[in-house]
Parts: structure tokens; C-alpha cells; sequence
């Protein structure tokens, strides 16, 4: 097992970190939370750039990661319905939910094809990916900083992070069913 990998391990871990935060901190804004959240968003970066700095890029590691992410993401969004139910993040947290279960299927399919370019991650995903988990962390911060309402930002960005989700998605169907 090389750095990498363990720095997506550790992504893991730090999930029921969250999850434990969350249920025994009703204070809002919850700096602990928050600051584990990003951490563990940092990770998503750090073991990629290590793999590709290193040399250690793997097949463990290509699989590893977006599941990381995806758990990641995932929980994050339910810990933040759990907390507030509404519309308005009900509908961008099903959307991305549903894309991100789209796409691991649509990837899941092109491997065992061996369609290599329908697998690459493309820059509509990651500037998806940056909104996303900048909007999470401001949804689950759930505070003001210097009278700015950071949840309110996060509900935009995550709006915003749905409908980049949804791009995203209809590049990788364009990319299956071209002929």
C-alpha cells in the first residue's frame, strides 16, 4: 500500500468522524465538523497529485478514490438534509446523489468494455467537484462569518454544483451512446 492509497483510506475514516460530529454537536456553527469536512476534501486533491508526483498511480487507488469521494459526498449531503429537510436541498442532493450512481455505472460498464476515454474524468467534473465540496463545507459550517451568511452561499453553490452534476453526466451519456 503506497501514500496515496492511505491518504484515501484516511478520507474514509474521517466519514464516521463527521457523522459522530454532527450528532453530538447541535451548536451551530460547527467549526469541528466543518474543519474535518475539509480535510478530508483536501485528501481528494493531495492523493492524486502524490500518485502522479510519485509515480504511484494504481488500479487500487483508480478504484479507491472515487469510491472515497463518492462516500464522502454522499454522507456529507445526508448529514446536511438530516439537519434541514427543504426543497432546496432536497432536489440538488438527489440530483447529485443520482449522477454520481449514473456515472459509476456508466465507468463500471466502459471498464469491463475496456473503453478507456469514457472513464477520464473531464473538466466540467472538476470544477463540479470544487463547487461541491466548497458549498458542502458552508452548508455544514451552518453559521455567519463577519455578518456573511455562509450557509446562504452554500445553498447557492450547491444549486450551482447540481446543474454542473447534471452537465457532467450528459457528457459521459453523450460519450456512451455516440456512435
Amino acid at each position: 500500500m503506497n501514500y496515496a492509497i492511505i491518504i484515501t483510506y484516511l478520507r474514509i475514516a474521517l466519514i464516521p468522524i463527521m457523522v459522530l460530529l454532527f450528532f453530538l454537536s447541535s451548536d451551530n456553527p460547527r467549526y469541528s465538523l466543518t474543519f474535518i469536512f475539509f480535510l478530508a476534501a483536501i485528501t481528494d486533491y493531495l492523493d492524486g497529485f502524490i500518485a502522479r508526483k510519485m509515480n504511484l498511480m494504481s488500479e487500487h487507488g483508480k478504484f479507491l478514490d472515487p469510491v472515497a469521494d463518492k462516500l464522502l459526498v454522499a454522507s456529507s449531503l445526508l448529514i446536511i438534509l438530516a439537519d434541514n429537510n427543504e426543497l432546496i436541498i432536497f432536489i440538488p442532493t438527489c440530483i447529485i446523489i443520482l449522477r454520481e450512481i449514473m456515472v459509476s455505472a456508466i465507468r463500471e460498464w466502459a471498464a469491463r468494455e475496456d473503453i478507456k476515454d469514457l472513464v477520464e474524468v473531464n473538466y466540467l467534473g472538476k470544477l463540479k467537484t470544487f463547487v461541491q465540496m466548497i458549498s458542502i463545507g458552508f452548508l455544514l459550517f451552518n453559521g455567519t462569518i463577519f455578518t456573511i451568511d455562509i450557509y446562504l452561499l452554500g445553498l447557492y453553490g450547491i444549486n450551482i454544483a447540481a446543474f454542473l452534476s447534471l452537465l457532467s453526466m450528459l457528457i459521459y451519456l453523450k460519450n456512451v451512446i455516440k456512435p
